[in-house]
């Protein structure tokens, strides 16, 4: 079992930068695959970025690849969203997501979420 409580949401102008992060709970979460999704009012969940329990692979939509890093302490226990030059279209709320499977985490079907936190760019 792995709980996961993500932090770092809140407002900021556009431009400007957030870290999220991750904890979880449970020592599986070193040997695990770990992304982030967002979902805007109205919308579907979607996929920003995944990273392997190595940190030597990493994946990102395309709205925002060289703009979000992800990033990982497993001696921490915790997953990271540096996330830079933020636009208003990136208001969302944002989850983690846990999985010992890469496709599930890459394809929305994670077993592990945490409850989200709400990131808000303005313009």
């Amino acid at each position: 079992q792995v709980q996961l409580v993500e932090s770092g949401g809140g407002l900021v102008q556009a431009g400007g930068s957030l870290r999220l992060s991750c904890a979880a709970s449970g020592r599986a979460f070193s040997s695990y695959y770990m992304g982030w999704f967002r979902q805007a009012p109205g919308k579907e969940r979607d996929f920003v970025a995944a990273i392997n329990w190595s940190s030597d692979s990493t994946a990102y939509a395309d709205s925002v690849k060289g703009r979000f890093t992800i990033s990982r302490d497993n001696a921490k226990n915790t997953g990271y969203l540096q996330m830079n030059s933020l636009k208003p279209e990136d208001t969302a709320v944002y989850y983690c997501a846990a999985d010992s499977e890469s496709t599930k985490v890459r394809y929305n079907k994670s077993t592990y979420w945490g409850p989200g936190t709400q990131v808000t760019v303005s313009s």
